[in-house]
């Protein structure tokens, strides 16, 4: 997979620069089904690395998504309190595991593997591409009731 990834990166358009438009913003944490080295060699190519201060992979907690472990461990990581955060996720699994762990959603649903109905109505916001993804996006994620 290491030699896919440093042969063509599979990014979905626009990822780097939402996640360079929210580090503007608030600190980043990544919380990730992933393995550590993926992970690692994922955020390097993208050449946005520096910009996570926290990354973790469901790997270095005891239950990975939809469980909130890995959610937790990246808030605690960040220092904040998970009710203070907001996850950014497009999968079933990781929109269940924000959300249990006490997070603001905003939903980007997955085009080949979008989550069911039921799933998306747990998230917060809802956008439909990654140029929605603005602060004033993850704003409304954070001020739901």
């Amino acid at each position: 997979m290491e030699d896919r990834y440093r042969q063509q990166l599979p990014l979905l358009d626009g990822a780097a620069d939402a996640v360079r438009r929210l580090a503007g913003h608030w600190p980043l944490g990544l919380a990730s089904s992933s393995n550590r080295p993926l992970i690692d060699l994922a955020l390097d190519l993208m050449g946005v690395a520096e910009l996570f201060r926290a990354t973790v992979s469901s790997e270095e907690v005891d239950r990975g998504k939809p469980a909130p472990d890995v959610y937790l461990e990246a808030a605690r990581r960040l220092g904040v309190k998970p009710g203070n955060a907001v996850a950014v996720e497009d999968s079933a699994g990781g929109i269940r595991s924000a959300k249990a762990a006490g997070m603001g959603v905003l939903a980007i649903p997955n085009a080949h593997f979008p989550p069911a109905d039921d799933v998306l109505e747990l998230a917060d916001v809802r956008v439909e591409s990654l140029a929605a993804l603005t602060p004033d996006a993850v704003e409304s994620a954070s001020s739901r009731p």
